[in-house]
């Protein structure tokens, strides 16, 4: 089966697997989720303002980012780099906080694959240890959407 541009699936319950067809090199795709001055740029999902607070793009670096709503509302994330394979794989761990950096959730595992396609790129991301269904499901709302920004930006470059 040939997969959509934007395929969800779930292996575990608690389990989120999204793939998305990238028009762009592999190395391209790749590059926009190490590299802060285009992260910037696309990151976050749709009406969101995308902050860059610390980004230590390396095995045991650290990253911090804010997003804010358009009423206002400040959303914090970090996490810890574990791999990164150019132009192959990356792998971090994720979860909210409070604006001190006090985590207000569980983290989560995020690993992405970066795949050759008919010229274009596969990605697919896959992220476990949600506490629950629902926080999985709010998570891939916000991945397509965040996903759908990156089409548009690499389309760009």
């Amino acid at each position: 089966m040939t997969p959509g541009p934007d395929a969800a699936a779930d292996l575990g319950e608690l389990d989120l697997v999204i793939t998305r067809i990238f028009d762009a090199p592999r190395e391209l795709v790749f590059r926009m989720w190490i590299e802060p001055e285009h992260l910037a740029r696309w990151g976050g999902p749709r009406g969101l303002t995308f902050t860059i607070i610390k980004m230590d793009a390396r095995p045991g670096g650290a990253y911090r980012f804010k997003m804010t709503e358009f009423n206002g509302t400040e959303r914090w994330s970090q996490g810890i780099y574990r791999e990164i394979v150019p132009p192959q794989r990356l792998v971090f761990t994720t979860g909210w906080t409070d604006a001190e950096g006090n985590p207000t959730s569980q983290y989560t595992l995020l690993t992405l694959t970066f795949q050759e396609y008919e010229g274009k790129t596969k990605l697919t991301l896959h992220q476990t240890g949600f506490e629950s269904v629902r926080l999985r499901d709010l998570h891939r709302e916000g991945y397509l959407s965040t996903l759908e920004r990156l089409d548009a930006y690499v389309a760009t470059l």
